[in-house]
């Protein structure tokens, strides 16, 4: 039984079911108040003197802010919802809650070390790249044309985070590597098993 089992079994009741659905639905009601009055955004911003100072809901508003206010969005949170449902499938919902949490719980950190603000972006690549542990031959259109792989399009994708880990700030190293703790924390054994 691995330590996972364990939490599972002794605190499986805190799984949050369709917590993905839940965090797309306040994004996509995010992104229309955004619209309507794009200074919301620095009242929900991960911003560490902000929350010292006792805006403490930006601990978790942060999460539910876009990246962009085009309709892009629309599809990147389709394919959230994909990506979300497909973990769901393969962990269930409580496994699938503690990933998330990690995450989020490492982005945060490392915001208060830094002293910056950072966005939900990194904890959102870390769902993709569990997504494309599981289901690696899963085969997605890009731009509704272009058939890939979803471990080719992962492959790409962590080539492009390894540059800006080398080329970035240490506010940008520290994100990545703290919205990836979770994916280290749930595969990481797995991964040096497969290595030796």
């Amino acid at each position: 039984m691995t330590w996972l089992d364990k939490l599972e079994r002794r605190f499986g009741f805190l799984g949050i079911p369709g917590l993905i659905r839940i965090m797309i639905g306040f994004t996509a009601l995010v992104w229309a108040l955004l619209w309507l009055n794009p200074n919301f955004r620095s009242a929900l911003d991960l911003d560490p003197a902000r929350i010292r100072h006792g805006e403490v809901w930006r601990l978790v508003t942060y999460i539910f802010v876009p990246q962009t206010l085009s309709f892009w969005v629309v599809l990147a949170l389709w394919f959230l919802w994909f990506i979300g449902e497909g973990l769901e499938r393969a962990w269930g919902p409580f496994r699938l809650t503690l990933y998330f949490f990690v995450g989020m719980i490492g982005t945060t950190i490392a915001a208060f070390f830094f002293g910056s603000n950072f966005s939900n972006g990194m904890l959102i690549a870390s769902l993709f790249f569990a997504f494309a542990r599981f289901y690696p031959d899963e085969i997605i259109y890009v731009l509704f044309i272009l058939p890939i792989k979803i471990k080719w399009l992962a492959w790409v994708f962590a080539a492009f985070l390894l540059l800006g880990f080398v080329l970035n700030s240490n506010s940008y190293r520290a994100a990545l590597i703290a919205a990836f703790a979770n994916y280290f924390i749930f595969f990481g054994p797995e991964i040096i098993r497969q290595a030796t």
